[in-house]
């Protein structure tokens, strides 16, 4: 065996300096399942393990012939692919983007200094995100005062965001009280290494810019899956929603909260 690979490996090396070498690499990596920029930018960003392996691995192959490169990111590619469906996971699903961020937060760190700051963040991270996970979620990344999350379904996000809200109840630090401004939308966006983009991912964001203190807006798409009997819902209608920058024309717009007894 050490002899026929001793035989084919200089084949390779020859033929990598070659242009045409490339191009069947480059079309396999095209046919295959997954991600065909599997370990390339924006595809290994993330602290999961297969990111951050294919991260150090990718680093590696930089000294390596260019169709060599490509036929080892084709089976990295492979691999990516069947783990995800081995994990249950589907390339891209419907899921429940959430943003939170806090309000007036800005303002006040600069009058209470960092330390105050510090003790915050903190106490706010443990309160929202203990219960974003305890519904089902996964934060996907934390935004200085605020975070972006995914769930599974809305009801779930729904949930964690009232539980959230209640746990924020208790924190006080230096006379600031934390409230949250709030987006929530459902779609399909396009999972990137353990990050997501896409338009979906946009109308959430934009959703929390034009929250008001304590508000949560949410999308139609993502009303639409609430269980309607425990849930209370204001559309938002006049000039400043007609047309928000950055989403699509029309959009549903609504404050939602639970109904309380």
């Amino acid at each position: 065996m050490h002899r026929t690979a001793s035989r084919v490996l200089p084949g390779v090396r020859d033929a990598d300096p070659r242009p045409e070498a490339v191009v069947a690499p480059v079309r396999a990596r095209r046919r295959l399942p997954g991600d065909p920029r599997f370990a390339e930018g924006l595809s290994t960003a993330g602290v999961q393990g297969l990111e951050a392996v294919a991260r150090v691995s990718g680093r590696l192959l930089d000294y390596q012939p260019a169709a060599s490169k490509k036929a080892i990111l084709g089976a990295r590619q492979l691999w990516q692919f069947l783990s995800d469906r081995a994990a249950g996971e589907e390339p891209v699903r419907e899921v429940t983007v959430v943003f939170t961020d806090l309000v007036s937060f800005s303002e006040w760190s600069l009058r209470s200094g960092d330390d105050n700051t510090l003790a915050l963040l903190r106490l706010v991270a443990a309160a929202v995100e203990q219960r974003f996970t305890a519904h089902g979620g996964r934060i996907v990344k934390r935004l200085g005062d605020g975070v972006m999350a995914v769930f599974p379904t809305p009801q779930q996000a729904f949930d964690a965001l009232i539980a959230a809200r209640l746990n924020l109840g208790d924190i006080e630090v230096a006379g600031y009280r934390p409230k949250l401004h709030t987006g929530v939308h459902t779609g399909h966006p396009r999972p990137i290494g353990s990050d997501y983009l896409g338009v979906d991912v946009t109308i959430a964001a934009r959703l929390a810019e034009h929250a008001e203190a304590d508000e949560m807006l949410m999308s139609q798409a993502t009303l639409d899956q609430l269980d309607p009997a425990h849930t209370l819902a204001d559309r938002k209608q006049g000039p400043r929603w007609s047309q928000l920058k950055g989403v699509p024309s029309g959009l549903g717009v609504y404050a939602v909260s639970p109904v309380t007894e």
